[in-house]
């Protein structure tokens, strides 16, 4: 059992975690002055006052025992410590969050913010999206503007991965309204209007895209850091969807420049990801381009990459094979980039069972071309009609060896 003063913090955690007051368990054996000298740790708990508290409580008597942080408060001061990458984290904050039902709302957003982050991080995108819908009701009872915007922004996000274009812009829209309405003028802003961007170019609408991702780096002029490279890689993505090859590379080599791999090494290596997909979707394409942002890209990846990074840095080397012509080796890393919970966003899965598909047509497969239109079918439902359309491009082209 726990001694004083731990036994008496415990008490009070779990009386709160059961929305108890302390008037809730006092009664025969167990006076209003005793529990409160218990919580204070000014007396020691005895074997028969802990079986009163624990039947009041409800609670095994081994409750009073541990010493696993389980209070909020407790939990989210153990998850700065040991980081949002470990999978102990996460299982203490979805532990806490189950029996806080009556923890203080500001604490529960944080709560869900850090959640929907490791989240987000494991590529675990429905759960993501489920904690940020929380955390945007949450945001929304809260009523802080700031706080609004930054859950509908991460929401969008994890909308635009999982294929869901039409909602991801609904929500990004939202964002940018509440913004304005409370005159904010933010990084989140400014975030979310390069994500406004990025699914109207998914939704077809190229034109009102690059006037999004222009005037984002209009604003942004000369600067440099991770938020000059993040609207300098949406301007390059819009460019690359209109067809514009050369102005998509010069975007793409200046949002590489504004940004140093000390000020946020895993953004730095996914600029070197997108830089080698441009090289390869480039006509012929730049294998040898493409080769150097690779090799640049390895040691990132082995470093801070996760299991997604791992699977679009294998779906990557899959084209670069499939350029040069090696089937086999192409065939190989699709199927380890498909390997165990696929984490690519809808997009990439599509082009990575695409790619499956142009390789069977090579191997003479009568059935990949059916296959190849389901595909496109299933962009166009989704509404990503660009997506669409490089599937049917794909179908068309692609011939037996």
């Amino acid at each position: 059992m726990l001694t004083q003063p731990s036994f008496g913090r415990r008490l009070k955690q779990l009386r709160q975690q059961h929305g108890k007051t302390q008037s809730d368990l006092t009664g025969p054996g167990m006076s209003s002055a005793y529990l409160s000298r218990l919580e204070s740790g000014a007396r020691p708990p005895t074997e028969r006052a802990v079986a009163i508290l624990a039947e009041r409580l409800g609670i095994p008597v081994a409750s009073f025992d541990t010493t696993e942080p389980s209070d909020l408060v407790d939990v989210l001061a153990a998850v700065l410590v040991v980081g949002n990458e470990s999978s102990h984290a996460r299982g203490m904050l979805e532990s806490a969050l189950s029996r806080a039902e009556h923890a203080d709302m500001g604490l529960l957003w944080q709560a869900h913010a850090h959640l929907a982050r490791i989240l987000t991080a494991d590529g675990e995108r429905s759960g993501a999206q489920a904690t940020l819908t929380t955390l945007t009701a949450l945001s929304d009872e809260l009523g802080h503007a700031v706080l609004r915007v930054y859950s509908r922004l991460h929401l969008a996000r994890v909308q635009r991965d999982l294929g869901e274009a039409d909602p991801a812009r609904t929500t990004a829209l939202e964002a940018i309204r509440i913004g304005r309405e409370a005159s904010l003028d933010n990084h989140d802003m400014l975030r979310c209007r390069l994500l406004l961007a990025s699914v109207t170019a998914e939704l077809g609408d190229l034109a009102e895209a690059f006037r999004l991702s222009e005037d984002a780096c209009a604003q942004l002029g000369a600067q440099t850091g991770a938020l000059a490279a993040e609207a300098l890689w949406t301007a390059a993505t819009v460019s690359t969807r209109q067809g514009n090859h050369d102005l998509s590379t010069a975007f793409l080599e200046r949002a590489m420049a504004a940004l140093s791999s000390r000020d946020d090494l895993l953004l730095w290596l996914r600029l070197r990801h997108a830089a080698a997909a441009l090289a390869l979707q480039a006509m012929p394409p730049d294998l040898e381009k493409a080769r150097r942002y690779l090799d640049e890209a390895r040691p990132a990846v082995e470093l801070v990459g996760t299991a997604q990074h791992q699977q679009e840095r294998a779906f990557l080397l899959a084209q670069f094979a499939y350029a040069r012509g090696a089937y086999e080796e192409a065939e190989r890393l699709c199927e380890q980039a498909a390997a165990d919970e696929d984490q690519l966003s809808f997009r990439d899965r599509i082009r990575r069972e695409m790619l499956q598909e142009q390789i069977r047509v090579k191997r003479s497969d009568p059935t990949a071309h059916a296959r190849l239109r389901a595909l496109a079918a299933k962009a166009q439902t989704h509404g990503m009609l660009d997506l669409t359309a490089e599937v049917w491009r794909a179908a068309a082209e692609a011939q037996p060896q």
